[in-house]
């Protein structure tokens, strides 16, 4: 009898523990990697679409999970495969590369985004807004346009200055004057009838006059706006305006995502950072060109920054998809695409990202 008591007394203790050793061999360890608006740490806490994603399927599942921080994407990939942690969370790219890891597997993409490009925006001073007016294309221009009106003042000149001396007075500065005169107010449409030839000379050389400045002021207008635009558009403070404009170019990336990738694809002098912070300040210090990294943290940045001297270009370099990294052959797979699709489906998802983006 005290046997049975003894034996029954130790099984009831022993369950608790048991129990218990269970909760803990059942706790996931959950890498996290990345920055705003996927991660975000405050005061210790983690946020963010992927953090409150993951956070909202575990809590459906009832899943006990312990969050482990990692220093980079590739570190967060690596410590799947090498089974340091059990999922790898955060702006993790399905690229070929990773697909074709035999170690790791990807869950459904649960968000669709862009790979950008930050540069700077700069308003032009007074100077460089005033240059294309102080420019060749402008000063040519009245240039010519001063040397015709010379010609013409000299041509009516010597046409009327015997027949019609009142207004075109023998005085050669005083009568080429008035002809220039004439020849301004008809070119510009403006006719003040304070001037005109008398002569049959005079008024075939006004005449063919009239034509020419119809041509040239034309002409005239038209380079003129075109060299304006084309200086305006310089005054962009980036030379980058497409994308063939990357090549060469000193650009940031962060060590251990795939902008690296991009930027190969593209021909750019990588220049590395740890973290995207780190891109923004050499940036600023104008000691790179711009920042190639995921759309959707640089579209945080400059919300949080909105007296930042920086904007997106307006080109995506590239289509990205995310999705959580688990050890191939997980059993957790299945039941977090069941969790995610209906995450999606339900407008959960949608619900999060337009909350820590828009």
């Amino acid at each position: 009898m005290i046997r049975t008591l003894v034996l029954t007394g130790i099984v009831l203790i022993s369950l608790p523990i048991q129990t218990l050793a269970k909760e803990v061999a059942n706790e996931l360890q959950i890498g996290v990697s990345g920055s705003p608006p996927f991660v975000i740490e405050e005061d210790g806490v983690l946020s963010g679409i992927s953090v409150e994603i993951w956070k909202d399927v575990a809590e459906r599942l009832e899943q006990p999970y312990k969050f482990v921080v990692q220093p980079n994407t590739n570190a967060n990939v690596e410590a799947v495969a090498d089974g340091s942690v059990d999922l790898a969370i955060g702006p993790i790219s399905i690229t070929p590369t990773r697909l074709a890891n035999p170690k790791i597997d990807f869950t459904q993409p649960y968000y669709h985004g862009y790979e950008g490009l930050l540069i700077p925006q700069k308003p032009p001073g007074l100077i460089t807004r005033l240059r294309p007016f102080i420019g060749w294309a402008a000063l040519s221009s009245v240039g010519i346009l001063i040397t015709l009106l010379f010609i013409f003042g000299n041509l009516i000149w010597l046409a009327e200055r015997r027949k019609n001396t009142e207004q075109f007075p023998r005085h050669y500065f005083h009568g080429v004057g008035n002809g220039m005169w004439f020849g301004l107010v008809t070119l510009t449409t403006v006719g003040y009838g304070d001037r005109a030839p008398l002569s049959r000379s005079g008024r075939i050389i006004a005449g063919i006059w009239m034509v020419i400045s119809l041509v040239a002021v034309s002409s005239i207008t038209a380079g003129l706006a075109s060299a304006f635009t084309l200086s305006l558009a310089e005054i962009a403070p980036s030379a980058i305006r497409e994308k063939a404009d990357l090549r060469g170019k000193e650009i940031a990336v962060v060590e251990g995502t795939t902008s690296l990738r991009w930027g190969k694809l593209y021909e750019i002098n990588a220049f590395l950072t740890k973290d995207l912070n780190g891109a923004i300040k050499i940036l600023n210090q104008g000691k790179v060109e711009g920042i190639i990294f995921d759309e959707a943290p640089l579209r945080h940045y400059l919300k949080q920054n909105k007296k930042s001297k920086l904007k997106l270009a307006n080109f995506p370099l590239a289509i990205q998809t995310y999705g959580f990294v688990l050890p191939m052959g997980s059993p957790l797979r299945n039941q977090l695409n069941i969790e995610l699709l209906d995450m999606e489906r339900n407008g959960v998802t949608e619900r999060i990202k337009t909350r820590l983006l828009d």
